[in-house]
């Protein structure tokens, strides 16, 4: 018998219309877990570097963490992998809300998808029963209103429903998937949905999953809801709200953005608004916040109600996803009346919501400084933002400048030239980031800009505090109950850690500590990506209730693997290192990462190389960012070293690149 995973994946060519339920091999979980693991293995053995996003080759999957629809509070991700249209790469973009414990009821782990339909269609999945259902009468249809349309056709009100908009079937590189509560927006994984000629995934399920060990697990389940307890009545004191408690994160419960529209460059990542927040700014919000939303939600079994369900006037309710609170509304200079409006234009034409705003804040940008003229925006408004509404409407229909646009800020500074490249700054490995700009270089946020593969600094930041506290006193409060932390030297980095003197930013942390950090960082990512665990539980917030002490008992007791930190580690590392590996051999190299030139106002060139290169070492990389054949043995990936060899990516006597 499987534990926690039901052993079944979904198969479906969408060219041949065939539907195939495939047995899964045990061993494939105990080395890369699930979720985001085995996807990478998967994405490696069927998808080699010669197959483009937009090809019928290129796969579509949708894995389900290793410990969904188990009790496990929080464990509800959908981890969607494909191809990247906007960078090339293997992209991987989570999704929460109710879909993946669906998938797992109706008896299947993944639905693995390949071809391309020659119509538009729907996969509808209950439970034994799976059928490809024509989806012509939804073409051009919102991602809510089609999930809406579906489930009363099927006369199932309890489906759930992964769809995209209008974007997705228009291709447009940053189109996402919505789900209900949540999307997976990062990387074009909708686009790529779009081009396979599929609408939506439509799944309910009624089975059970076995847990290995229920009576271990349900106590496991239990000493989690009551740490969650403990922390929600014992915020951490001296750090921002979002971070003060647990969540992903409580954006949508906090009324005071100061912090957040002070310090972030927003639109095109140009101006930071300093003196934007005042008394009657917070009033106008808060009232805003309050008269649209109707009530704060979670995602499956979980407790933490980060999200909110919105109702601007006159248009439908929608899920708000935390930031998109904030991109609109800045980049087009406007309140946020204007930015929860436009965020549910976004949600039904399915666009990711780092992404859009600053790709139409970067076309105004052009036309600002004559790169663009008034020509390419024929009957656009003069209202900043009547400008914002008609260009998204543009970019996710295709229309015009639009079509360009709708590539992102990479591809389309290269098709107008001009020096567009200029103003499309704010992109790390071709997609376009948070707008974050800061003063001094951070060298841990140097090292997670560079070398993360996520898409996205908030999937790759946590843990560990963004900021030294004032005084030494109010660290070692800190550091008395952090029995998150893997080793106790974390501990003493943190106590050693100041604001100004010899303990301080750049140089402190030190190179190796720096290593060390984001390392525990990305690795606690990197589990929750394969078990399916929210990171506002795990591995985004400071002391959260899951942490790799209590991990191993849940996979032992969940999924009857015999695990403990030391295999959970090296098991967190081997599918990390796969996920290296698909796009090594896509071409990514060292050149490739690198924060956007302005990310930091001062700079130092020296100590970056350094940090690049001792983490690359650190990690078991050569010097141009390529896993060494000793370190690929050493993670039982010999097969990658093979193939690695046999393209002349690694030379077969040394570990050196070959080209």
């Amino acid at each position: 018998m499987r534990y926690a995973e039901t052993g079944f994946n979904l198969e479906i060519d969408l060219s041949r219309g065939s539907i195939d339920r495939v047995e899964t091999d045990p061993k494939d979980t105990e080395l890369y877990l699930g979720g985001l693991g085995t996807n990478a293995k998967i994405m490696w053995d069927r998808v080699p570097p010669e197959v483009e996003p937009f090809s019928p080759d290129n796969l579509l999957i949708f894995g389900a963490g290793l410990l969904c629809g188990t009790p496990a509070t929080g464990c509800n991700r959908t981890i969607v992998t494909t191809i990247s249209p906007q960078t090339e790469l293997m992209a991987f973009s989570m999704m929460g809300g109710f879909w993946a414990p669906e998938l797992k009821y109706a008896g299947y782990d993944k639905v693995i998808l390949r071809g391309k339909s020659p119509d538009l269609v729907y996969l509808w999945i209950h439970n034994d029963k799976v059928e490809l259902r024509d989806a012509s009468h939804l073409k051009g249809k919102g991602a809510v209103e089609t999930a809406e349309l579906i489930t009363k056709e099927l006369n199932e009100p309890n489906a759930e429903v992964a769809a995209i908009g209008l974007a997705g079937e228009s291709r447009v590189f940053f189109a996402s998937i919505e789900q209900g509560r949540s999307s997976a927006s990062r990387g074009g994984v909708g686009a790529v949905m779009g081009d396979k000629g599929l609408k939506a995934i439509v799944v309910r399920g009624t089975k059970d999953i076995n847990v290995a060990r229920p009576e271990e697990y349900n106590e496991l389940c239990n000493e989690v809801m009551e740490y969650i307890q403990f922390r929600n009545e014992n915020p951490i004191p001296g750090v921002m709200p979002i971070l003060a408690g647990i969540g992903s994160p409580q954006e949508m419960k906090v009324h005071d953005e100061k912090w957040h529209t002070e310090n972030f460059m927003w639109g095109n990542s140009r101006v930071r608004k300093r003196d934007f927040w005042n008394e009657e700014i917070a009033k106008d919000w808060k009232e805003t916040m309050e008269s649209m939303q109707r009530r704060l939600i979670s995602c499956y079994n979980c407790p933490m109600t980060c999200g909110a369900t919105i109702q601007p006037p006159g248009k439908p309710t929608y899920m708000m996803k935390c930031f998109s609170k904030l991109t609109y509304t800045m980049a087009a200079f406007s309140d946020l009346e204007f930015g929860l409006g436009i965020a549910q234009s976004a949600t039904e034409y399915g666009v990711d919501a780092f992404s859009a705003p600053q790709v139409m804040a970067f076309a105004l940008e052009l036309l600002e400084n004559g790169i663009l003229t008034d020509k390419d925006f024929p009957g656009m408004p003069e209202d900043s933002e009547g400008r914002f509404e008609w260009l998204l409407d543009t970019i996710v229909r295709r229309e015009g400048i639009g079509d360009i646009l709708a590539d992102g800020t990479y591809w389309a500074a290269k098709k107008i030239g001009k020096g567009a490249d200029e103003y499309a700054h704010n992109n790390i490995k071709k997609t376009e980031q948070l707008p974050l700009k800061l003063s001094m270089l951070n060298p841990i946020y140097f090292l997670m800009y560079a070398t993360g593969e996520k898409m996205n600094i908030t999937q790759i930041e946590g843990q560990f505090p963004q900021a030294p506290f004032a005084t030494r006193e109010e660290r070692e409060e800190f550091v008395k109950d952090w029995f998150q932390v893997p080793d106790e030297k974390f501990k003493q980095i943190f106590l050693d850690w100041e604001f100004r003197g010899e303990n301080s930013m750049p140089h402190y942390p030190t190179v190796q500590m720096c290593c060390d950090i984001v390392d525990w960082q990305e690795k606690m990512h990197y589990i929750d990506d394969a078990l399916g665990m929210c990171a506002g539980l795990s591995s985004f917030p400071l002391k959260p209730p899951y942490h790799i002490h209590n991990y191993p008992k849940f996979i032992s007791a969940g999924a009857g693997i015999d695990m403990d930190e030391e295999k959970l580690t090296q098991a967190a590392k081997r599918y990390r290192t796969l996920v290296r590996a698909n796009n090594t051999r896509r071409g990514m190299r060292r050149k490739d990462e690198k924060p956007p030139e302005n990310h930091w106002k001062k700079r130092f060139p020296e100590l970056e190389e350094e940090l690049l290169s001792t983490y690359y070492d650190f990690k078991g990389w050569n010097e141009d960012g390529i896993p060494t054949k000793e370190s690929l043995h050493e993670l039982g990936l010999d097969y990658v070293a093979e193939e690695f060899i046999k393209r002349g990516i690694l030379k077969d006597d040394e570990d050196a690149p070959a080209q």
